[in-house]
């Protein structure tokens, strides 16, 4: 990451990235589900009893990752094609998916799948690096099928298998784990259920049974009647209840996106109707609470995007750090923080750089607007898997091993601050060297996006740094921020006063015309002269604005 303001015109662009937010039409869709069913030891067991059960013509793929010997021929194909009619097979490299078939890992493989293809590659030989072939199968079935890809975690030990499910939950897959009671070894289910990753919980025949339930459900089945578009009125109630219980207006939030997770909330519920789902939360409060944390998407990784956190560290770090008298603090937010990793990672960049926090104190706030995400992060305990990006000489600096992972260390959590915050609603932090608010804003509409980007604003120093994710851009806002780093998404706080947009709340009516007002900066002493003067010139004075030589607005007036 190179901190200047402009590319070279010669650069190739890149090609176009798939947005989030563009989900796959009904026609655009694989023509049937993809079960990835992932389990370790005791896994034979339960992959016996779950394709008993299954009958034979679902319309589903399964293709079964468990972890083998790498030096022994497997029979786990031949084993498990005595318990079902369906065929089953070892993977081999290029199969193109069928439905109603069995696919089975090889050994000593690891196993993924691009466009209906499984592609194999060879196992990880480096004894520092954790084989996690569950978590590789499932995070690359999430990419390629959506909200047809399901995944199962059956008996096993540790924890290969969640940030797995995490990825599909994230692209509005559904997701399973054994009841830990039935299982010859909870340790997989146990760590999937307890980070929050799994949508239901049964034992193997019941998760046969709800598999072709879904297999029949127009949420994941082409073979169905497409699910109709919600009516504005029955979406409106719904927006009504989820704000009257928790405080959040998803209203402002993308349709297409909520609305898919609001299909995903019914295909779990056994509701084929917007009307019906209404029924359902007007009789269960605790479903208005599932579908608001289902509504919010909770993606985060360690280090995500190695080459933005290596700019980070050797270009804006550091620059920021420059420009710090003796004592000063450093002050960063993490806005839409998920479960803290980004917020971790930031706080041991600035410790390897900086050494002790005596030149300069560090403060770190995470927010976001799940409850259930923030307690996670302060906890601080993250999965084996979950650090599996994170090199072994900073594990042995920064986390300490704990029963269901790595927990963070204390010298790391004592830096960082984790609030609920709601982007929409909440006074900001200020005074700020840095806002990080990567991969949230492509969730609201524009109006929203634009409080947030004249909030953020607000809350830099000048200078002040702003980072966005791969798919975000500052277009419209060009008076606020002046990109440093365009392929990185780095943009820089332009000077000039700052604009805020305040929203009137109202419980019971849509919001009024939203009015935008100049203040002056808040962190200096009020001059009342001056305080005056603004008033006056508001009330008798035309408007009108102050630009600088590339005609971008510096002050309105």
């Amino acid at each position: 990451m190179k901190l200047k303001s402009r590319e070279k015109s010669s650069r190739k662009p890149k090609a176009a990235a798939r947005k989030p937010d563009s989900a796959q039409s009904w026609g655009e869709r694989a023509a049937f589900p993809i079960v990835g069913i992932g389990a370790s030891a005791g896994g034979l067991e339960a992959f016996t009893q779950l394709l008993a059960v299954l009958p034979p013509d679902t319309g589903m793929a399964f293709v079964l990752i468990q972890h083998l010997d790498p030096t022994h021929t497997s029979f786990l194909a031949e084993a498990l094609a005595k318990a079902t009619a369906m065929p089953v097979r070892q993977a081999a490299d290029g199969d193109r998916v069928a439905p109603n078939c069995v696919y089975v890992i090889p050994p000593n493989a690891e196993l993924g799948i691009l466009h209906g293809q499984l592609t194999l590659l060879p196992r990880p030989d480096d004894a520092r690096k954790f084989h996690l072939p569950v978590d590789f199968f499932f995070r690359a079935l999430a990419a390629d099928h959506g909200s047809q890809a399901i995944g199962v975690i059956l008996s096993g030990t540790a924890s290969d298998g969640t940030e797995g499910l995490k990825a599909i939950k994230a692209e509005e897959g559904i997701t399973f784990a054994q009841d830990p009671k039935s299982a010859k070894f909870g340790g997989m289910p146990h760590s999937a259920i307890d980070a929050g990753v799994v949508d239901y919980v049964l034992a193997v025949a019941e998760i046969a049974k709800e598999l072709v339930r879904l297999s029949r459900h127009p949420y994941v089945s082409l073979r169905a009647t497409p699910p109709a578009k919600s009516d504005e009125s029955t979406l409106n109630k719904i927006f009504l209840l989820v704000r009257d219980a928790v405080g959040v207006d998803f209203s402002e939030y993308k349709g297409a996106t909520f609305e898919r997770r609001l299909a995903r909330r019914m295909a779990l519920c056994h509701v084929e109707t917007t009307q019906g789902y209404l029924v359902l939360l007007r009789q269960d409060p605790g479903e208005i609470r599932s579908l608001y944390e289902d509504a919010l998407i909770h993606v985060s990784s360690f280090f995500r995007d190695r080459d933005v956190f290596e700019g980070l560290k050797t270009e804006l770090l550091p620059q920021i750090l420059k420009a710090k008298p003796e004592g000063g603090a450093i002050r960063v937010w993490v806005a839409g923080c998920s479960t803290g990793e980004e917020v971790y990672s930031l706080a041991i960049c600035l410790l390897e750089l900086v050494g002790s926090t005596e030149a300069h104190p560090i403060q770190i706030f995470g927010s976001d607007v799940s409850d259930k995400a923030i307690e996670k992060a302060r906890l601080g305990v993250f999965a084996e898997s979950a650090v599996r990006d994170v090199s072994g000489e900073r594990r042995r600096r920064f986390f300490s091993k704990a029963d269901a992972g790595w927990r963070v260390s204390k010298i790391v959590r004592d830096l960082c601050v984790f609030v609920r915050h709601d982007l929409a609603r909440d006074p900001p932090f200020s005074r700020l060297d840095l806002v990080s608010c990567r991969n949230t804003l492509i969730y609201f509409d524009q109006p929203l996006q634009k409080r947030i980007l004249l909030t953020f604003h607000y809350a830099l120093n000048q200078p002040g740094f702003l980072l966005l994710g791969r798919t975000e851009s500052i277009s419209g806002f060009t008076q606020l921020f002046s990109p440093v780093d365009k392929s990185n998404k780095v943009f820089t706080r332009t000077a000039g006063r700052s604009l805020l947009q305040f929203a009137p709340r109202s419980e019971t009516h849509p919001p009024a015309r939203r009015v935008e007002v100049a203040l002056p900066d808040q962190r200096r002493p009020v001059d009342v002269g001056k305080h005056l003067d603004r008033m006056l010139v508001a009330r008798y004075a035309p408007p009108g604005v102050l630009i600088n030589d590339r005609m971008e607005i510096l002050q309105f007036r």
